[in-house]
C-alpha cells in the first residue's frame, strides 16, 4: 500500500491555528522518522505529503523531508497560485524530482465564487505544463462550484480530498450524495478515501456511516479513479490509524483483488507518477 495523504510538521501553535485545543493529540511535531515505523508495520510503504500550511516555506520544508527520507514519494505542495509570475515559480520547484502538485486550501476561502477567479483558473492551468497535479480542498457547500471548476480544466489532473468532507454530523448527507455526482462523469479527477473519520463525531462515529459515503464514492468514481490516504496525523483525533484501516478495508472488501490493489496502490503511483 502507499498513503496518498500524509502530514508533516514541525508544530508552532503561532502559526497552526488550526490545531485546535481540542486536538490535543496532534499538539506536536510530525516527522516521517518517526511514523515510517508504524506505517509499514501496518503495510504501507510510502506516502504522498500534503502541505498543511499555506506558504512556500511549508513546500520546502517537506521536499527536504522528501529529499532525506525515502518513506516520502512526493510532495504536494502550496505556492501562489494567482501569482502573476507563477510560471517562474513552478519553474523553480520542477528542479525537485519529489515536488509532484500544489494545493489551495480552498475550504478556507469566504468568497463563494473563489473557484471563479479568471486568475486562479489560468494559475491551475498553468500546472499542466510541468506534469504537476492539483488537489481540490473543500468542504461540502463547495461541490457545485468545484465541478463547474474541474468542467474548465479537462486537461488537468485533479483530484479531490476527503471526499469533500461529508458533512456527518449534520446527519444529512442528501446534498453531498446528490452533488457530488457531478464528478461522475469527469475523467480527469480521482478522490481520496481519507480524512473521513475526523469529520464525524469523534467520540461515536460508526463504521457504517462511514462506509455508506465510501459506497457513494465508488458509485461515482469507480475504483480506477479512487486513492486510499490515512490523513495521518490528523487522523489521530478521532481515531487510532489501525481502527481507520480497519474500517477502509472492510469498505472495500467486496471489491476483486485488482479493484482493492488499484485504490490502495497503482492509482496512487499512476496519478502522483511515483514509485515505490
Amino acid at each position: 500500500m502507499i498513503d496518498a495523504h500524509q502530514h508533516f510538521w514541525n508544530y508552532q501553535p503561532e502559526r497552526d491555528t488550526w490545531i485546535t485545543d481540542d486536538m490535543s493529540q496532534i499538539q506536536t511535531d510530525f516527522y516521517p522518522n518517526e511514523s515510517q515505523v508504524v506505517f509499514e508495520s501496518n503495510g504501507i510503504q510510502g506516502c504522498i505529503a500534503v502541505q498543511a500550511d499555506s506558504s512556500e516555506e511549508e513546500t520546502l520544508f517537506l521536499l527536504a523531508l522528501a529529499e532525506q527520507n525515502d518513506f516520502i514519494k512526493g510532495v504536494v505542495g502550496w505556492t501562489d497560485l494567482q501569482n502573476d509570475h507563477l510560471e517562474s515559480r513552478l519553474e523553480y520547484f520542477s528542479q525537485f524530482e519529489k515536488c509532484v502538485g500544489f494545493r489551495h486550501v480552498v475550504q478556507g476561502e469566504k468568497d463563494p465564487l473563489f473557484f471563479q477567479r479568471p486568475n486562479f483558473i489560468q494559475g491551475v492551468k498553468q500546472l499542466a505544463a510541468f506534469d504537476y497535479t492539483y488537489d481540490i480542498l473543500i468542504y461540502p457547500h463547495q461541490l457545485k462550484e468545484s465541478v463547474a471548476f474541474a468542467q474548465k480544466l479537462p486537461d488537468q489532473k485533479l483530484i479531490l480530498d476527503h471526499l469533500a468532507k461529508p458533512p456527518y454530523k449534520s446527519k444529512d448527507l442528501t446534498n453531498w450524495k446528490k452533488d457530488i455526482q457531478g464528478y461522475r462523469s469527469l475523467d480527469h479527477v480521482s478522490a481520496k478515501i481519507s480524512g473521513l473519520v475526523t469529520e464525524a463525531d469523534w467520540a461515536n462515529w460508526t463504521k457504517d456511516e462511514i462506509k455508506e459515503t465510501i459506497d457513494v464514492a465508488l458509485e461515482v468514481f469507480g475504483p480506477k479513479r479512487l486513492l486510499f490516504g490515512s490523513d495521518y496525523p490528523v487522523v489521530l483525533v478521532a481515531s487510532t490509524l489501525e481502527k481507520w484501516l480497519e474500517v477502509f478495508h472492510e469498505s472495500v472488501a467486496s471489491l476483486s483483488a485488482c479493484e482493492q490493489a488499484d485504490i490502495k496502490l497503482n492509482n496512487c503511483l499512476a496519478f502522483y507518477q511515483v514509485e515505490l
